[in-house]
C-alpha cells in the first residue's frame, strides 16, 4: 500500500469518527427524538449517503416517517414524504418492514431495491415511497435498537452518481444506528420518567374540601425542565371551630426526599391544626419544632392562613409565613394588594423564634391567592417584576369564575416556567346585607 493509499484510508476512518460524534452531538443535544434525528439527517447527507431517511415505532407500534433528507431539497415531493406509515404484516414484506419486525442491518445492491412504480394499494406502498421518489443504486436499512428493542430504522441511498455502499459502510451505519438508538431512548424514558414523577406529585396533593358559599381552586404544574418530584404544596381543610384553612408551601429540593418531607409536613400540619387551633403563629412554631427534630438538615417555606367569617357575614383571614411569599388580595373591582405582615423565618432554621401573625380584613367578592415563587421568580430578572407581573394579571382576572381564575394564571405566567408552581385561591361570596349592582 503506498503513501497515497495509506493517507486515503486515514482520512476516511477520520470522516467516519467526525460523522460518529456529530450524530451523538445531534442526538445528546435535545431530548426531542424527532428533533434530534432530524439533525443526523443532516449530518449524514450529503457526508454518507445521497438522502436519509428514519421511521420511529410509536407506543401504538405503528410507524411514523420522522425525517426525509435529500441532498438537493428540490427533489422532495411538496409536504416531504414524512407521516404515518401502514402497519407492519405478520408477514413483512420489503426491507423497511424487515427492519421494523428485527432483521437487519440490510445491504441493497440494485437487484435487492424494490421496483419503482409499486402499486398504491399494496401494503409496502408508503414504506417504498422514498426507493420509488428519490431513487437508489445502492442503499442500507439499518434497525434503529436499544434495549432488545426495535425502536425504528434508518434508510440511507446513494444514486449512481457515487461510489455503491460497502460493507465497511454497513458497519459505519450500525454504529451510527446505535447512537441514535441511545438518544431516542434517553428522550422516551425521560418523558416516562416526567410523566411518573407528575403523577407522584399530584397524588400527594389532596382534594379541596366543599365550604358552603366559600369557592375554592388550586392547580399544580410541574418544572417544564426537569423531570423530578418536588416539594411544591398546597392544603385546605375546616377545623372543627368552623374556621377554613389556606395552607401552601415549598420543600428546598426536587427529589424524592423533597417530596416526601412535603407529605410528612403537610400531614403533621394537619395534625396540629385540628389539635390546637391557636393563631396561626403559634401553629407555625409548632410545625417548626416538629419539622427541626424530624428533618434537621432541611428548610421549607410555608404559609398558614384561617379564614373566618362573623355573625354579620364578614370576612378575615388570619395568616403567618415563614418565608413564603406574601398572599395576593384582589377585589372584585381589580385592586391588589400582598399581605406582607406576619413574615417570619423559614422553617428549619431556628425553632424557638416567636413566629408572628397577622389579620386582614377581605372585601365580600374579592379573592386571596397563595403561589409558591415558580409562578414569578425568572432567572435573571428582579423579583419585583414578576409581583407585578402577578398583580396585573390578576386584577384583569378579578371577576372570572375561581377556576378560570387559576387556569389563566398558569397560562399567563409559567407557560415556560423552569421550577414547579403551586397555586390555592379562596372567592368569597356577596354580602348578604347589600344586593348585587350587576
Amino acid at each position: 500500500m503506498d503513501r497515497f493509499e495509506v493517507d486515503e484510508v486515514v482520512q476516511q476512518a477520520l470522516d467516519r469518527l467526525t460523522l460518529l460524534a456529530e450524530t451523538t452531538t445531534a442526538m445528546t443535544s435535545t431530548l426531542d427524538p424527532y428533533e434530534g434525528v432530524q439533525r443526523v439527517c443532516r449530518i449524514v447527507v450529503p457526508q454518507l449517503a445521497d438522502w436519509c431517511a428514519v421511521d420511529l415505532l410509536e407506543d401504538d407500534g405503528r410507524a411514523h416517517r420522522v425525517s426525509v433528507v435529500h441532498r438537493d431539497p428540490e427533489m422532495l415531493p411538496v409536504g416531504g414524504l414524512a407521516g404515518p406509515l401502514p402497519e407492519v404484516p405478520e408477514a413483512p414484506v420489503g426491507p423497511l418492514a424487515r427492519v421494523l419486525a428485527g432483521a437487519g442491518p440490510l445491504l441493497l445492491t440494485a437487484d435487492d431495491l424494490p421496483v419503482p412504480g409499486t402499486p398504491a394499494d399494496t401494503p409496502p406502498a408508503l414504506q417504498l415511497e422514498p426507493f420509488d421518489q428519490l431513487g437508489a443504486h445502492t442503499a442500507v436499512v439499518a434497525p434503529v435498537r436499544a434495549r432488545r428493542q426495535v425502536l425504528g430504522a434508518l434508510t440511507i441511498g446513494r444514486t449512481a452518481e457515487r461510489a455503491p455502499l460497502t460493507l465497511e459502510d454497513l458497519a459505519t451505519v450500525e454504529d451510527l444506528t446505535h447512537r441514535v438508538a441511545l438518544g431516542v431512548d434517553n428522550a422516551r424514558l425521560y418523558r416516562e420518567t416526567q410523566h411518573i414523577a407528575e403523577r407522584l406529585q399530584r397524588s400527594l396533593l389532596p382534594t379541596l374540601p366543599k365550604t358552603g358559599p366559600l369557592q375554592l381552586a388550586a392547580r399544580y404544574a410541574p418544572a417544564a425542565t426537569t423531570a423530578e418530584v418536588g416539594g411544591d404544596w398546597y392544603d385546605s381543610f375546616p377545623l372543627p371551630n368552623g374556621s377554613t384553612t389556606m395552607i401552601i408551601g415549598d420543600v428546598t429540593g426536587h427529589d424524592l426526599r423533597a417530596a416526601i418531607t412535603m407529605s410528612q409536613l403537610r400531614n403533621m400540619l394537619r395534625g396540629i391544626g385540628c389539635d390546637r387551633q391557636e393563631p396561626p403563629g403559634h401553629i407555625l412554631r409548632r410545625l417548626d419544632m416538629a419539622h427541626h427534630s424530624l428533618y434537621p438538615h432541611s428548610t421549607a417555606t410555608c404559609l398558614y392562613s384561617l379564614l373566618d367569617q362573623d355573625d354579620e357575614g364578614r370576612w378575615t383571614l388570619s395568616y403567618s409565613s415563614a418565608g413564603h411569599p406574601p398572599p395576593l388580595l384582589i377585589t372584585y373591582e381589580g385592586d391588589t394588594r400582598f399581605l406582607k405582615d406576619g413574615q417570619g423565618l423559614l422553617l428549619g432554621v431556628d425553632p424557638r423564634v416567636e413566629r408572628p401573625h397577622a389579620t386582614a380584613r377581605l372585601p365580600a367578592r374579592s379573592t386571596v391567592l397563595l403561589y409558591t415563587d415558580g409562578l414569578t421568580e425568572r432567572r435573571g430578572e428582579d423579583l419585583t417584576h414578576g409581583m407585578t407581573r402577578l398583580r396585573q394579571h390578576a386584577a384583569a382576572l378579578a371577576r372570572q369564575p375561581v377556576h378560570t381564575f387559576c387556569d389563566e394564571l398558569l397560562a399567563g405566567l409559567a407557560a415556560d416556567h423552569a421550577d414547579d408552581v403551586a397555586l390555592l385561591a379562596a372567592r368569597l361570596p356577596p354580602d348578604p346585607l347589600r344586593p348585587r349592582a350587576d
